[in-house]
């Protein structure tokens, strides 16, 4: 990609995959870091890639850009792994929309949201019947599966992890270049330096979450307000 200059020295080989385009290999990364390999994480680590592709940036640890998620499903993890946007970083805004979409802005608000095609999920879902009969059983409905049932169900995650990498760009996504305001940057902070103590735990909390009861600080949870 034209423009990304030097590589961050800690995401070095991030973004030796991100510069040639090798989607497995970001598979990879994403797999050491969600737990497993899985469609839904494969097609973050897509949109990822192609955000950064055509926005021509890269991650040099300063949050030059942000991504904002708008699932905290496994598609996340990718978004997380091959951008480097991250909520410790504060370079990750989570937008709990449900939706399986990310966008990515650069700090001048040119920005791309890619967003999954339902079409392309519902063509995935007829092609792996057994596949989210098995998520369905054993993930969402937290049922105990047989031995062979939660290898099946990895199998086949799998191989739909590996399809993902594959599927066009067009098909796959709806993609649109927008232009966004970003907020300002996060104030630096530090839990020592900016925080105060709550006067019903004792805990410290950062001054710009505490609030004040009785005339003393207190956390949010002692606060009543959660």
């Amino acid at each position: 990609m034209k423009g990304r200059g030097e590589k961050n020295p800690f995401r070095k080989n991030i973004e030796e995959l991100i510069e040639i385009g090798d989607l497995k290999g970001l598979r990879e990364k994403t797999g050491e870091f969600h737990g497993h390999f899985c469609a839904y994480s494969a097609c973050g680590v897509k949109a990822g890639y192609i955000a950064l592709r055509e926005l021509g940036i890269k991650n040099t640890g300063m949050k030059e850009f942000v991504a904002i998620v708008e699932t905290d499903n496994c598609f996340s993890d990718g978004i997380q792994v091959v951008t480097g946007c991250t909520f410790g970083n504060r370079a990750l805004i989570f937008k709990d929309y449900g939706k399986t979409a990310v966008t990515v802005a650069r700090r001048d608000g040119v920005a791309i949201r890619i967003a999954i095609n339902p079409d392309f999920v519902d063509s995935l879902t007829e092609k792996y019947p057994e596949a989210w009969s098995l998520f369905g059983k054993i993930v969402a409905l937290r049922e105990k599966g047989t031995e062979e049932e939660m290898r099946k169900l990895t199998q086949l995650f799998t191989e739909m992890s590996f399809e993902m990498l594959d599927v066009p760009e067009d098909e796959m996504f709806r993609i649109e270049r927008k232009t966004i305001r970003l907020p300002e940057y996060a104030p630096a902070s530090h839990p020592v330096f900016t925080s105060t103590k709550c006067s019903v735990c004792g805990e410290n909390v950062l001054e710009t979450h505490a609030r004040v009861k009785g005339g003393k600080a207190v956390c949010i949870p002692c606060s009543g307000e959660e």
